[in-house]
């Protein structure tokens, strides 16, 4: 099975691939597919393995189910790792001992590479009094600083990049320093912040009434909702969070609320979960069963699309017996409700095929049908692996008066009341942006095609570079089955051109087929109106939604990719524009700067040359030079990057604030009486020097004002980042950050 893109091959084989020094890695992407059946289908009785091993097998050839990437990285494999992406962290004590005792379990759970998600808000308020000890609380965003070190520590000892999300209720005390954490650049970059909002809070806002600010049954001052309100909406008008979770409504619709409250959320919010909890995600590819694509008979077969759903669902459910728990909370909490989260992705991409209109009555109306097809495929296959294997422990009739098994055929019902449910939670959407660009670049999760096609810039051994066309699924097929033919504007739209009215008509639909959430961003337009951009977030709630997260591009999170605008107006396809760098000069001017480290013999000098344009300096490169060798390959490699981020120009303020959050576990040391907490900390310290210079002060200054540049690849460095889903992905090196 050939890939249908080159960056296809290229995710393949840096992430999913697994290489072993013996005869048993994965060949081809083939390989791939038979290790992890097979691994997933250890989980049945000897006697079923072969027949489930083969029809797990076709189930992922050809990228018609993809399970989470954990799932296909690690299954098989006999690596000691979590096929778990994603997991709720136990309620937080109100203590400091219980307070870093939570602590310590979230770095385990991150050390294995799961995500993790905390509400904070049963930490008291700042300057609340300790009884016993005579002071005063420092308050629940201060241990979130506390979490933010942790999780940059392990990315320091050579784990992948954390994702945390941290959620604290909108009648917390400290509510409005939450919201306005972010404001600051170099705060909680490791996090997803979300603020928890109640009913009644949108009851109060709607009667312009006054909101108590409360902890522990104590009233500590009284806002009004509407400044309250405004408040939120203005920082995620500004810096695009705090999200909003409707927290009452995720608990009156969970399955499980007979047995559990959710007060958190999975990192990118797809997965509301009770303490522990865990997120275990696949998604249906809807763009790989279109029949007939492009035509006027063009559909989904949905017997088939039934029968991939019955199988997806005991593929997750074995998953849950094969994988391995960070903290034995989180594999008995899994066991005892069974939780899975199947989803879709391709779903814009399988519009178009269908010549059907993202977030139009027709789209709207595949998507309802498609979705109500895998839920009550998803639900009566629960119920058959209830009868084959037992319901889940947890399990009690009081799940069938749920307000998602209510709305369920009476057949389905049935067949529940007999058997009950092998699983407590069925359905969710999650972001897929990698498992979509290894499916052949098609559109991820529920969101819209960002763009058709854009330049990726590719490095050479030589260290050159070649540029190749990346497209969209969607345009590929079109181009292979239509030749030249120009598309037809009626279906092929994509983020850049579709309202938020179109994003939300959306995801309201979605979330009446899921029971746990979805995630979604409804991209904005730079110059949307505040008035306009809030009430996205009024609409959202009116329309049984059960979160929000909007993007709108802005000085401190950068903007979206830019895309190159077109005179032809038949032409639907977005060209991306990605910056190319600035050629050296024969000579440059520059400083260096010396380093002296306690733990190395020689000392380091940090040289930073400036290009003069237009009478203004800025930085253009940057050389690291020692005696020592054991510094040689990794300076090289970070000279490298950062002049590659210098050369494109814009803001490189985060260069050195990046730097300086680096934490090595081994210790750091003493600098001019200032405790650095690295040697990339004090590399970082010596750039925010050298940008605070007189003659570079200015330019950066100017670089950072109301003109956003692209955002910048921290793996890659292209100009090419996009934001979707709650996540950032790279369209060029196929880099991806839920955090």
């Amino acid at each position: 099975m050939p890939f249908d893109a080159t960056i296809s091959a290229e995710i393949w084989n840096a992430k999913y691939r697994f290489l072993n020094e013996g005869s048993d890695g994965d060949a081809d992407v083939e390989g791939t597919w038979s290790r992890v059946a097979a691994a997933i289908a250890e989980a049945e009785p000897g006697r079923g393995r072969r027949h489930w091993r083969e029809k797990f097998n076709d189930a992922l050839m050809d990228f018609q189910f993809l399970p989470a990437g954990r799932i296909i990285a690690g299954a098989g494999t006999g690596r000691a790792v979590t096929l778990f992406n994603c997991f709720v962290m136990g309620t937080i004590p109100d203590n400091l001992d219980g307070i870093f005792e939570h602590l310590r379990e979230a770095a385990l759970t991150m050390q294995q590479g799961g995500g993790v998600g905390m509400d904070f808000s049963t930490i008291r308020p700042a300057g609340a009094p300790v009884r016993g000890v005579g002071a005063k609380a420092s308050g629940p965003l201060s241990f979130m600083d506390a979490w933010d070190a942790m999780c940059r520590t392990v990315m320091s000892a050579g784990q992948r990049r954390g994702a945390m999300m941290a959620c604290l209720r909108i009648d917390h005390p400290d509510i409005e320093d939450f919201i306005d954490a972010k404001r600051d650049p170099a705060r909680l970059r490791n996090f997803n912040v979300s603020a928890l909002v109640t009913n009644s809070f949108m009851a109060a806002l709607a009667a312009d009434q006054d909101w108590p600010l409360q902890f522990d049954g104590e009233i500590y001052r009284t806002v009004r909702a509407r400044d309250l309100w405004a408040r939120l909406m203005r920082a995620t008008y500004d810096v695009a969070e705090p999200g909003v979770i409707f927290i009452d409504r995720v608990n009156a619709s969970n399955n499980l609320a007979y047995c559990e409250t959710v007060s958190a959320t999975n990192p990118c919010g797809e997965q509301p979960l009770p303490p522990y909890g865990a997120c275990l995600l696949g998604s249906i590819n809807l763009s790989r069963l279109v029949e007939s694509p492009f035509e006027l008979n063009s559909r989904i077969d949905e017997a088939r699309l039934a029968d991939l759903t019955t199988t997806a669902v005991r593929f997750l459910d074995n998953v849950i017996d094969v994988s391995r728990y960070p903290l034995r909370e989180q594999e008995i909490e899994a066991k005892a409700k069974r939780r899975i989260g199947l989803g879709i992705t391709g779903l814009a991409d399988a519009l178009i095929f269908c010549n059907a209109r993202y977030g139009a009555v027709d789209g709207v109306a595949l998507t309802r049908r498609w979705l109500d097809t895998i839920r009550t495929a998803a639900y009566r296959a629960s119920a058959e692996l209830a009868a084959e294997k037992g319901a889940f422990p947890a399990y009690e009739s009081a799940l069938l008066e749920r307000p998602m098994l209510a709305s369920l055929d009476p057949d389905t019902r049935a067949m529940i009341a007999e058997h009950g449910l092998r699983n407590g939670c069925l359905t969710t959407i999650a972001p897929t942006g990698t498992i979509s660009l290894l499916a052949g670049n098609t559109s991820s999760g529920i969101e819209p095609v960002f763009a058709f096609s854009y330049q990726r810039r590719v490095r050479q051994p030589d260290n050159s570079f070649v540029e190749e066309p990346v497209q969209d699924y969607a345009l590929t097929l079109w181009k292979k089955l239509k030749g030249d033919a120009p598309p037809p504007e009626h279906s092929f739209v994509s983020a850049q051109t579709l309202t938020p009215a179109d994003h939300l008509a959306m995801q309201a639909v979605a979330q009446q087929y899921i029971d746990s959430s979805i995630s979604k961003t409804i991209n904005c337009p730079e110059d949307i109106s505040f008035e306009d951009f809030a009430d996205v977030y009024t609409r959202a709630y009116d329309l049984g939604c059960k979160g929000c997260t909007t993007y709108r591009p802005n000085a401190v999170t950068g903007s979206i990719l830019s895309v190159a605008k077109t005179d032809d107006a038949e032409k639907p396809v977005a060209e991306t524009k990605l910056m190319s760098l600035t050629p050296r000069p024969d000579a440059l001017i520059g400083s260096t700067y010396k380093i002296k480290w306690p733990e190395s013999e020689h000392a380091l000098y940090v040289t930073i040359n400036d290009i003069e344009e237009d009478g203004k300096r800025r930085p253009f490169e940057i050389f690291i030079n020692s005696k020592n060798m054991e510094h040689y390959a990794w300076t090289l490699a970070l000279t490298r990057m950062i002049s590659a981020v210098f050369r494109r120009g814009g803001d490189v303020s985060f260069v050195a604030e990046e730097l300086k959050a680096v934490f090595d576990p081994r210790g750091g040391a003493w600098l001019g009486g200032r405790y650095v907490p690295s040697l990339l900390a004090a590399i970082g310290d010596v750039i925010q020097r050298h940008l605070d210079s007189d003659t570079i002060k200015a330019v950066v200054a100017q670089e950072s004002g109301p003109r956003v540049k692209p955002r910048g690849c921290p793996k890659c460095g292209a100009a090419a980042l996009i934001r979707a889903e709650g996540c950032d992905k790279c369209l060029e090196c196929g880099y991806s950050k839920c955090s």
